[in-house]
């Protein structure tokens, strides 16, 4: 490929083309396509309409990478032997052409031809479209062809093997199809309603005013969900009404019970929806405030920025420090509620960062592990007499939340498991005192969030 050519404007400004370029980014760095999506997005100068084009491809081969790369094994006898571009060129095409309705199969070919013949030859062009016609003709090969159970099942939801056969042994075979299969689907965006602003039904009400089709959550009092529209161009979110957040990770705040006199610690805050959640039940008057720590200058900025957008800097307080030194920087006793928002594997949130379940390997989640008991650890004095401690992740493993908890516990037998309040009506997802949502129970991120009291 002659990356010093200069492409002709037609090819250059085309979706297909900045596509083709992130995902051959993602393929040679191991960078992770969600950070790209903007700077391909300006590099190419697309307008809105292909920039949600080129976003869904994307996404969509990504998530499908494995199920593709199969497909693609009747006419490529060896991707290892074609070049990276070619290689993700006929992937993202195979994409449109079996799973984006919209888009015409001759339209998808011949976009491909051009981009192969600007970016390559005559030749490669020619190759591409010997590729996609025989698969236009014929179907990409077909996954009941494979006769291992676990394999057919790995490739048709495009997770590793690896993992494919954790999920089966923890939740069983059903159930990791249900959450393979969720996974492909697109995710849902959702936002926070300031309460104190403005009713649910009203910011429903709002909403579907302005063109955007919106409901009330199924699984978070505070929550809308968007089936159509565009949540942060609404009236509400420029006037701090409303905040993009999961449904899930709007659990946390009300979980942990607070009082608007609380002193409260948010251990690991980036980017602050978490903070700002927990600011709307405090008062400054009455003494509220929440201490947010990061360990980057630009992610505190984060959340201040946010604090200010939805007016609670007052009870935001934010502090550069690692949350494995909360043991040296606190007086013991000091707040009345700490939240550890752990950092993991991120699992949970495949729908939205689909690369991330081909970096991983069964010993990140014990590395993971131990960095959560460590800052666990740091915290534990720190809160007051009955106090609590919310633990949560977005993720999905048993080691980075069940066992972390058990190995918390047995070690610090003056904390116990309480309810996590507002999830246990959510049957599908709550069990011995712990919320463990799959993200094909309720169509939202994987999440975890477990309550730990002080008892003296």
């Amino acid at each position: 490929m002659n990356k010093n050519r200069k492409l002709p404007r037609k090819v250059y400004e085309s979706p297909r083309l900045a596509t083709l370029e992130l995902l051959v980014q993602v393929a040679e760095e191991n960078a992770y396509s969600n950070l790209l999506v903007k700077t391909y997005l300006t590099k190419h100068r697309l307008s809105d309409k292909d920039g949600r084009l080129m976003t869904e491809i994307v996404y969509g081969t990504i998530s499908r990478r494995m199920t593709l790369e199969y497909g693609l094994t009747d006419f490529v006898e060896d991707t290892s032997k074609i070049e990276v571009w070619v290689r993700e060129l006929l992937l993202l095409s195979m994409y449109q052409m079996e799973y984006l309705d919209k888009v015409p199969v001759y339209s998808v070919i011949s976009e491909a031809v051009e981009i192969a013949k600007a970016k390559g030859n005559q030749g490669i062009a020619r190759y591409v479209n010997g590729v996609l016609r025989s698969i236009q003709r014929q179907g990409p090969r077909p996954t009941s062809e494979i006769k291992n159970r676990l394999k057919r099942l790995s490739t048709e939801i495009s997770l590793p093997k690896w993992l494919t056969k954790k999920l089966i042994e923890e939740i069983g075979y059903e159930e990791a199809e249900q959450l393979g299969y969720s996974l492909l689907e697109p995710s849902k965006v959702s936002a926070r309603v300031d309460s104190h602003q403005i009713s649910l039904d009203e910011a429903v009400e709002r909403l579907n005013a302005e063109g955007i089709q919106a409901e009330k959550s199924q699984v978070s009092p505070y929550g809308v969900v968007a089936q159509k529209g565009f949540l942060a161009g609404s009236s509400l979110f420029k006037e701090g009404a409303l905040t993009i957040q999961d449904e899930s990770s709007m659990l946390v705040a009300p979980s942990m019970q607070l009082e608007s006199h609380h002193k409260v610690l948010d251990a690991c805050a980036a980017p602050g929806g978490k903070t700002v959640h927990i600011a709307s039940f405090l008062d400054k008057e009455a003494g509220g405030e929440v201490v947010a720590l990061d360990i980057y200058d630009h992610k505190i900025n984060l959340i201040e920025e946010n604090a200010q957008r939805l007016g609670v800097s007052d009870v935001v307080t934010t502090k550069l420090l690692d949350a494995r030194d909360v043991k040296d920087n606190f007086e013991d006793e000091f707040f009345d509620r700490v939240l550890v928002d752990a950092p993991c594997s991120g699992l949970g949130l495949l729908r939205r960062k689909p690369d991330i379940k081909y970096n991983k390997s069964a010993q990140d989640f014990l590395a993971l592990q131990e960095v959560q008991l460590e800052i666990l650890e740091s915290v534990v004095t720190k809160v007051k007499e009955w106090g609590i401690i919310t633990y949560s992740t977005c993720t999905i493993t048993p080691e980075e939340n069940q066992e972390v908890i058990a190995k918390f516990l047995e070690k610090h037998p003056n904390f116990e498991k309480i309810d996590v309040e507002g999830a246990t009506t959510l049957e599908k997802s709550y069990q011995d005192q712990m919320l463990q949502l799959y993200p094909h129970h309720y169509q939202t991120d994987g999440f975890f969030i477990c309550c730990l009291q002080r008892k003296a």
